[in-house]
């Protein structure tokens, strides 16, 4: 099993939304690089929600239930069906992540804008020594 980093505005679609809807489709990725990882997903996969804007935090955890596809309505991206796992008590704010100085070199620090990312092994460490479940 592989972690996952995607992000959503709220606004957009939140984790509240995903636990009312249960499960979904994850879809309106465009960046290559976002569209690489996303195509080395796997069902049973764990994909840390993480909400952009504002405060910016990890909200929460969903899993991929469906692997990657081509976007039927959209043949420049691709897609992933996902369910709700758990919504988090607290979160893990960016500003944790950075000031911790142990992620410098993964790409939520280095390249803000990449709206899907895998998560290294070490974050997934250092969350759970945080209290929070990852799986």
């Amino acid at each position: 099993m592989n972690y996952f980093l995607a992000k959503t505005e709220p606004s957009t679609y939140s984790i509240d939304d995903l636990k009312h809807d249960g499960k979904t489709v994850w879809n309106g990725i465009h960046s290559n690089a976002a569209l690489k990882w996303m195509r080395t997903m796997k069902v049973g996969d764990l994909v840390f929600v993480y909400h952009s804007g504002g405060e910016s935090e990890i909200v929460g955890l969903m899993k991929v239930i469906e692997g990657p596809r081509i976007d039927p309505n959209d043949e420049t991206s691709w897609i992933v069906n996902v369910e709700f796992v758990m919504k988090y008590e607290g979160t893990v704010t960016l500003k944790e992540v950075k000031t911790s100085h142990e992620f410098d070199d993964w790409a939520l620090v280095r390249e803000g804008r990449l709206s899907l990312m895998p998560v290294p092994e070490k974050f997934v460490k250092w969350v759970k020594a945080k209290g929070f479940k990852v799986a």
